[in-house]
């Protein structure tokens, strides 16, 4: 079902304090910062060979990240973000086996334009999945 690893995401106090760290001590290839409002966060990505890491920060004031922030103020992992082939099935399967899919169960659009969906941490391990189809 999952085919290849997509990012780590880590919410940070300071996007713009982020950004400039990456890039200027770590040398890393920084995306703009984004806002996607239908989330509510702001997002930038690091470019990596291999794979992403976003940085992300609250975005409004009903941001679902942002009592994440309150709770770690220095910043800190939020979730780890896999891919599948068919989003559809991996839900079909997903319920089959008693895997909690947070939200409506209904995929959603997520920062690469690709349909997302996350998965409860309690059914693995006290990680957030994010689930993005190929």
């Amino acid at each position: 079902m999952i085919t290849k690893f997509n990012h780590v995401a880590i919410v940070v106090p300071d996007l713009n304090d982020a950004k400039k760290k990456y890039k200027e001590v770590l040398g890393a290839k920084v995306s703009e910062i984004c806002d996607y409002i239908q989330h509510g966060v702001s997002v930038v990505f690091i470019e990596l060979e291999n794979t992403k890491i976003e940085l992300m920060h609250p975005y409004g004031e009903n941001s679902p990240i942002s009592k994440f922030l309150e709770n770690n103020k220095n910043g800190s992992i939020h979730h780890i973000c896999i891919e599948v082939k068919d989003i559809k099935k991996s839900i079909d399967k997903l319920k089959k086996n008693g895997v909690r899919i947070l939200g409506d169960e209904t995929p959603k659009i997520g920062a690469h334009n690709k349909p997302v969906i996350f998965l409860h941490p309690k059914d693995f391990y006290g990680t957030l999945i994010e689930l993005e189809q190929e």
